[in-house]
């Protein structure tokens, strides 16, 4: 009987090892799955934050047309043209969340303008038993946009045809600002009332 017994755990063996492998290979399969999720969730928030900046700087730039716009009672003029999107906020805040800047534009429509970013991450999985992935890198795209939500009125004190003061009711009537162009308030007050600033999905 131990000569039987010594026999089949010289033929187990090789069968332990095979499933010890096994496991072993599942365990760094699943591994290399979830550091590769966790690479895409990051230049997701990476794409995520590049969108936001470059619409959120884009929407500090607009002050000087806005305001020529005013004095030129041109409002409907300004909203139809297009813009410069900010793409070096973006590519900092690319950066800042270890990705790299792969495009930057802006894409216009009737009702709104929005600026997308296309990411790529500069971590891998580095080595893994699945063939490829080591050295590919997780790449994400977003889009923020710009909305103007607003009506407005003006008044021209001097009956000399510039308005003097403007009237802006916005998102829905739950903010409002008001604007003098001769001596407007700080860009950075009404900005926000007046261009709402968001990501979409895509």
């Amino acid at each position: 009987m131990v000569g039987w017994n010594q026999r089949d755990r010289g033929q187990a063996f090789p069968i332990y090892v095979m499933m010890v492998a096994g496991l072993l290979f599942l365990a760094l399969a699943f591994f290399a799955v979830g550091k590769a999720s966790a690479l895409r969730n990051g230049a997701q928030g990476a794409a995520d934050a590049s969108a936001l900046a470059a619409a959120q700087s884009t929407r500090e730039r607009f002050e000087a047309p806005f305001i020529a716009a005013l004095w030129a009672n041109s409002i409907e003029s300004f909203l139809n043209s297009p813009f410069a999107p900010a793409c070096d906020a973006a590519q900092g805040l690319a950066s800042d969340n270890d990705a790299e800047l792969l495009d930057c534009f802006p894409q216009y429509d009737s009702d709104r303008d929005s600026i997308t970013t296309r990411v790529k991450g500069r971590g891998t999985v580095g080595s893994s038993v699945l063939p490829s992935v080591d050295r590919t890198h997780a790449t994400a795209e977003a889009t923020a946009v710009i909305n103007f939500w607003c009506d407005w009125t003006s008044v021209d004190l001097n009956d000399d045809t510039v308005q003097d003061i403007y009237f802006f009711t916005c998102d829905h009537g739950r903010k409002r600002a008001e604007i003098r162009p001769s001596s407007p308030p700080t860009w950075s007050s009404v900005s926000k009332i007046l261009f709402d600033v968001h990501l979409v999905d895509r």
